[in-house]
């Protein structure tokens, strides 16, 4: 059985009226993310997919949520079956908003909390089993430059060109290995998530490439793609 692994970052600016005037700066981006997640409902048209938010709570199974919290009423569901509309975390809006662009048919949010330690994570990951597809959502660094969300830290391009390395060689070890505290200092947001994908991909060989990978808007991005025969 094929296994599909898309990581992906979760910035609103993915969706174009979300954008604005930056709708063409994230046009490579944008069509990086849709151009991985097409290849993972090649394998499967219901995902399983791995985000963090603060306190990891649950994401009921076909509920739809709204970006209106972003600024502009995009509404979005996890399955084609649409369930009741509730306050959805980001990861969980970004993967419905790219379930109807997949034509995939649904998502199975799995959310751990950002400071959960690394250990958790790879437990969690470990306990999601072998799914065909997962798409794994999570930014680099927020610190790249001085215009940045977070302001400079000379560590960011480090830290990101690290994530680079280990996304396209597959390198869950690196990726087990990232240190919790470094990461929040440096506003990593997708370091949790990482280290869950890092115990579910821990045994077996997997083939990966990279499709994107830059820090656009003082935020580290990374699209890559992993497959496991």
């Amino acid at each position: 059985m094929i296994r599909r692994v898309a990581v992906l970052p979760q910035p609103p600016l993915l969706i174009p009226e979300l954008a604005a005037g930056a709708a063409d700066e994230c046009a490579e981006l944008r069509e990086a993310c849709l151009q991985a997640v097409a290849r993972l409902a090649g394998v499967s048209r219901d995902w399983v997919v791995v985000g963090a938010a603060a306190g990891a709570p649950e994401v009921p199974e076909h509920a739809s949520g709204s970006f209106r919290g972003f600024g502009v009423d995009i509404r979005v569901s996890l399955s084609r079956v649409t369930g009741a509309e509730t306050e959805l975390p980001l990861p969980a809006l970004v993967a419905g908003w790219l379930r109807a662009r997949a034509n995939a048919s649904s998502v199975r949010v799995h959310l751990v909390d950002p400071a959960a330690p690394a250990e958790h994570c790879a437990l969690a990951g470990r306990e999601l089993g072998e799914p065909a597809a997962v798409l794994v959502l999570g930014d680099g660094s927020s610190r790249h430059g001085p215009r940045s969300p977070g302001g400079e830290d000379e560590r960011a391009e480090g830290f990101d060109a690290g994530i680079r390395d280990a996304l396209a060689k597959a390198d869950t070890g690196a990726l087990a290995a990232l240190d919790p505290a470094l990461a929040a200092e440096l506003g990593a947001g997708g370091r949790a998530p990482w280290q869950v994908l890092a115990g579910l991909a821990a045994d077996g060989d997997w083939a990966a490439e990279v499709l994107y990978s830059a820090a656009p808007f003082g935020v580290g991005y990374h699209v890559a793609v992993w497959e496991h025969a």
